[in-house]
C-alpha cells in the first residue's frame, strides 16, 4: 500500500512537473511563466524601475570605441558614436533591447516561418508568402550587398549589435511573447534585415488587380470596362502637373499586336494591401511661411498595430547627425531630418507586379512553353516547419519570370489556372544606400543622389532644406510598358508580354521649387496625361489630395502649428461632393416620422469626420450600403471581378443615373440611381438603429461607430488597445479609420539657425506590453498633440528632461 501511494504522488509529481514546465495547447508553460523571479512578472515595469535596470556602464564585445546613449522623458534613444561600425552595431544592440520580439516575429512573417512559433493557424500566411518569393527577393538582394563593402559593413554591424544583446538574455529577461509563446530568440543575420525590407514592399507594393481585371472585361466588355476603370479622371489633382513640356527625350516603347485572355480566372486572388488607406506628405516654401523656412510635413498610413512599426531614435557619428523614426530591424533613420535637410514619403501606387499564364508541358512541370519552345523550370521545395507538427512542404515552380504563384495546388477554385509572377520586388536593390546617404544629405544634389538607389516598394519623396529649396520626386523602378500592359493577365509563352526595360530615374515624375511654392502628394496619380510614359495602379486617391491642395492654396504666413491643424483636419470631401446629391434625390413626404430627423442631420452637417459628430455615421452607412447595392452584380458568382472606386462611382451616379448598371439584380423592379441612393439610406437608417440597439442605446457619435483600435501585432488581445477616440476617417486627411492610420506624423521646419522638428506616433518607445512606455503616446496622437523632437548637437548639450545617460566601451 506504501509503495502505491509512493508510486501514485511520484506520477502525480512526474505530470505536474511535465505540465508546468512544457507547452500545452495555447498555454505556456506554466511553471516558468507563473514563476515570480523569473515568469512574466519580470516583464512588469515602472518608469523607477526602468531607469534603475539601466547601467550607467555597459562593457560590449565588437565596440571600437566609446558610445554614449542618452534616453530622453520618452525613452528615445539618442546614440553618440566615435565611428559609424560602432554607431550601427549600437542601432542594433539599442532596438533590440526594446522592439526584438517585434523584429524577429515581422522578418518570420516575411520568410513564411509563423507556423513555427504560433502553428498550423499560420499555415496560409506562411504558404502565401512563400509564394510571392519574399524570401527569394530577400536572398538576391543580400547577394548583392554582401558584394559591397558599405552595404556589408551597415549589415553586419547592426546584426552583430543585435546578436550582443540576444546572447546577453536569460529567460527572465525574454519580451513577453516569447514566454507566452514559449520560444528563443535565434540569431540575427543580414538576411532578416533584408527580409524586413521586403515585408514593407509587400505591404506597400504588391497589389494587383489584374485578376479582377481580366474577368470584368470578359464579363462586361470594353466600352463598359472602360467607362468604369478610367486609368485618368482629368479633374484630379496630381502630384506633379505639367508646367510644360517634360524636359527628357522619352524612350521607345514598342506596343506588340497583343489579345488579352478571353477566359475567366477561378481563382482566389491574394489578400491586398488596404486599397482605402495612403499617406500625406508636402513641402512649402519660405514665400508661404511666418518664418521664411520652408516646412516639411510627413504622415505615413499604415496597419495600427502594437509594438509600433516606428522606433523613434537619433544617430549621430563623424559625419552624420540625424533624427527620425526607423524599421526595426533595419539600420539608419527611414523618415526624418538632419541638420541641412528633412524629407518624407508616401506610397506612389504604381503597378510593378504583372501575372504571366503559365502553359507546362505535362503533369511534372518541369518545362513550360516560351517562344515557340520548351523552357526548363526551377523548383524550390519549400519546408513549413509547423510547431508539434510534421512539416508542411510545398513545391513552388520558377520561371523566368518569376515564382508561379497560383497553380492546382494553391488558390484555385473549380478551373487550373498557373500564374507567374514578375515583381520588382524580386530583382536585388539597395534601398539601405537610399538612407545611408539621406542621413548625411546637406543639399538638394544630395538627395536625389540617395533616392537613386531607391527601387521598390515605389515612393514619393518629399524634401526640404535650410538652403530654401523644396521638392518632390516619384521615385521607384518602373517598369517600361505599353499602354495597359500588366493591367491584365498576360501571355507567358510570348515574350512581346516581357517589360521593355526601365523608366531612367531623370525620367520619373518630379518638381523642384514650383511656382506655386509648395509640393505634396497623398497617393494620387503622380502626374498628367502629356506625361510620356503609361501609368497604371488600380488605387488611386482623389479627395485627400484634393484638400490639402485647396488649403496650401488659401495659406499664407504658414507657421509649424498650421501645418500640425492640418495633418488632423477631418473635412470629408468625398461627403461633401456626394452627399448634397444624394440628399435631392429623396422625396422628404415620404419619410416616416423616424427617418426625417436623420435627413435633417444630414442637411445640416457641415462634413466634418469629428468624433463627436452622429451625421458622419449616416453618412458612412449610407456609402456602405449604397456601394453594396450599386454593384451587386459583382457578388456571389464565385469569380473574383473588380469594383469601380468612389471618385468614378459618385461621377458615374450624377452623369449616369440611368445606366443599367444601377439596376439591382435582386429585385423584380427596374431601378435607376436614384431607386438605389433611396433604398440605400433607408437600410442606413435600419442599420443604425441595430447598433444602437446593440450598444444600450448609445447615440452613434463618429468616434464610437468608427471604433478605431490598435491591435497586437500576435493579436494578443490585453496586449492592444481598443476604442481609440478620435475623428478622421478613409479619403480624409486624417485618414484613421477602424485599423489604420496616421502612424507618424512629422512636422520639420527647416531653420539655418536650428531645424526644428514636432511629432508624434500611436504607441510608445518599448515593445513590452508591461512597460509605461508601451502605448503613452497614444492619448497625444489621438488628440492631435506632439512632441517637441530633442534634436541634440552633442552628447555633452545640456537639455532638461532627460531620463538616463549609458555608456557602451569594449
Amino acid at each position: 500500500m506504501k509503495l502505491f501511494k509512493f508510486l501514485l504522488s511520484l506520477s502525480i509529481t512526474a505530470v505536474l512537473a511535465f505540465a508546468l514546465n512544457n507547452k500545452l495547447g495555447q498555454v505556456p508553460p506554466l511553471g516558468k511563466f507563473l514563476n515570480p523571479f523569473d515568469g512574466f512578472w519580470q516583464n512588469a515595469q515602472t518608469k523607477e524601475q526602468v531607469i534603475s535596470k539601466a547601467p550607467k556602464e555597459v562593457h560590449l564585445d565588437g565596440l571600437k570605441g566609446r558610445v554614449e546613449v542618452i534616453y530622453d522623458e520618452r525613452l528615445v534613444p539618442h546614440i553618440f558614436a566615435e565611428n559609424e561600425e560602432d554607431l550601427y552595431f549600437m542601432q542594433g544592440y539599442v532596438t533590440a533591447q526594446h522592439r526584438l520580439w517585434q523584429m524577429e516575429f515581422q522578418t518570420h512573417a516575411a520568410a513564411g516561418r509563423i507556423c513555427e512559433i504560433v502553428g498550423k493557424i499560420a499555415l496560409e500566411l506562411d504558404r502565401t508568402n512563400r509564394r510571392k518569393g519574399l524570401a527569394f527577393g530577400a536572398e538576391r538582394a543580400v547577394a548583392l550587398m554582401d558584394s559591397l563593402p558599405l552595404a556589408k559593413m551597415l549589415l553586419t554591424q547592426y546584426a552583430k549589435g543585435v546578436n550582443a544583446y540576444i546572447n546577453s538574455l536569460t529567460y527572465k529577461d525574454l519580451p513577453i511573447e516569447y514566454k507566452l509563446f514559449d520560444y528563443y530568440p535565434e540569431p540575427w543575420t543580414p538576411l532578416k534585415t533584408a527580409l524586413l525590407l521586403k515585408y514593407m514592399a509587400n505591404t506597400l507594393a504588391s497589389g494587383d488587380d489584374a485578376i479582377e481585371n481580366t474577368n470584368t472585361l470578359k464579363l462586361l466588355g470594353r466600352p463598359t470596362f472602360d467607362l468604369l476603370f478610367p486609368d485618368y479622371h482629368p479633374e484630379q489633382a496630381p502630384i506633379v502637373p505639367t508646367e510644360g513640356k517634360w524636359n527628357f527625350e522619352p524612350l521607345k516603347v514598342n506596343t506588340p499586336k497583343v489579345q488579352f485572355s478571353e477566359r475567366f480566372y477561378h481563382v482566389v486572388p491574394l489578400p491586398k494591401p488596404e486599397p482605402n488607406t495612403g499617406s500625406n506628405n508636402w513641402a512649402v516654401s519660405g514665400g508661404k511661411t511666418a518664418s521664411g523656412n520652408p516646412i516639411l510635413c510627413d504622415d505615413p498610413h499604415l496597419t495600427l498595430s502594437l509594438p509600433s512599426i516606428w522606433f523613434e531614435m537619433q544617430l549621430a557619428a563623424p559625419g552624420v547627425n540625424t533624427y527620425g523614426v526607423t524599421l526595426p530591424g533595419a539600420p539608419n533613420v527611414i523618415i526624418g531630418f538632419n541638420d541641412s535637410i528633412a524629407w518624407g514619403v508616401t506610397n506612389a501606387q504604381r503597378d510593378v507586379l504583372d501575372l504571366y499564364a503559365i502553359e507546362y508541358k505535362d503533369h511534372t512541370r518541369q518545362e513550360y512553353f516560351f517562344e515557340g519552345k520548351w523552357r526548363k523550370t526551377t523548383k524550390r521545395i519549400e519546408e513549413i516547419k509547423i510547431r508539434h507538427q510534421q512539416p508542411y512542404y510545398d513545391t513552388v515552380i520558377y520561371t523566368h519570370w518569376g515564382p508561379v504563384t497560383y497553380d492546382k495546388k494553391f488558390h484555385q477554385d473549380r478551373q487550373h489556372s498557373d500564374l507567374a509572377m514578375r515583381w520588382t520586388a524580386h530583382d536585388p536593390s539597395l534601398e539601405l544606400f537610399t538612407f545611408y546617404y539621406l542621413n548625411r544629405a546637406k543639399n538638394y544634389q544630395d538627395f536625389v543622389k540617395a533616392i537613386s538607389y531607391f527601387d521598390c516598394p515605389a515612393q514619393n519623396f518629399a524634401f526640404a532644406s535650410v538652403k530654401g529649396d523644396i521638392a518632390m520626386h516619384v521615385q521607384g523602378k518602373y517598369p517600361l510598358k505599353w499602354r495597359e500592359q500588366g493591367k491584365f493577365i498576360l501571355d507567358g509563352s510570348n515574350s512581346a508580354s516581357a517589360w521593355q526595360g526601365f523608366i531612367p530615374d531623370e525620367h520619373n515624375v518630379q518638381v523642384l521649387n514650383p511656382k506655386r511654392g509648395y509640393v505634396s502628394s497623398a497617393n494620387q496619380h503622380p502626374t498628367d496625361t502629356l506625361y510620356p510614359y503609361y501609368i497604371y495602379a488600380g488605387n488611386y486617391e482623389y479627395y485627400r489630395n484634393r484638400r490639402i491642395n485647396g488649403l496650401l492654396d488659401s495659406m499664407n504666413a504658414i507657421t509649424p502649428q498650421m501645418m500640425m491643424a492640418m495633418q488632423n483636419d477631418n473635412f470629408n470631401l468625398k461627403a461633401a461632393e456626394s452627399l448634397p446629391y444624394f440628399l435631392a434625390q429623396i422625396d422628404t413626404t415620404l419619410l416616416n416620422a423616424s427617418q426625417k430627423p436623420i435627413y435633417r442631420l444630414l442637411s445640416k452637417w457641415d462634413f466634418y469626420n469629428h468624433p463627436e459628430a452622429e451625421a458622419p455615421s449616416y453618412y458612412e452607412a449610407w456609402w456602405s450600403n449604397l456601394i453594396r447595392m450599386l454593384w451587386d452584380e459583382f457578388l456571389g458568382k464565385g469569380i473574383p471581378y473588380a469594383r469601380p472606386d468612389a471618385f468614378t462611382t459618385i461621377k458615374l451616379l450624377k452623369k449616369y443615373p440611368q445606366h443599367p448598371l444601377f439596376d439591382n439584380q435582386q429585385t423584380p423592379d427596374r431601378e435607376t440611381a436614384r431607386e438605389i441612393i433611396i433604398k440605400s439610406f433607408l437600410e442606413a437608417i435600419d442599420s443604425l438603429a441595430r447598433w444602437q440597439q446593440q450598444h444600450g442605446g448609445q447615440l452613434p457619435l463618429w468616434a464610437d461607430f468608427k471604433a478605431t483600435s490598435i491591435q497586437h501585432l500576435a493579436r494578443i488581445e490585453p496586449f492592444g488597445v481598443k476604442k481609440v477616440r478620435n475623428g478622421g476617417n478613409r479619403n480624409i486627411i486624417n485618414a484613421t479609420s477602424e485599423r489604420h492610420g496616421p502612424s507618424w506624423r512629422m512636422v520639420v521646419e527647416l531653420d539655418k539657425k536650428g531645424v526644428k522638428g514636432w511629432g508624434v506616433y500611436p504607441g510608445g518607445q518599448s515593445g513590452n506590453p508591461g512597460s509605461p512606455y508601451y502605448a503613452n503616446m497614444i492619448d497625444h496622437w489621438r488628440e492631435g498633440k506632439y512632441y517637441e523632437l530633442l534634436f541634440m548637437s552633442s552628447p555633452l548639450q545640456p537639455v532638461n528632461n532627460i531620463l538616463f545617460r549609458q555608456t557602451f566601451i569594449n
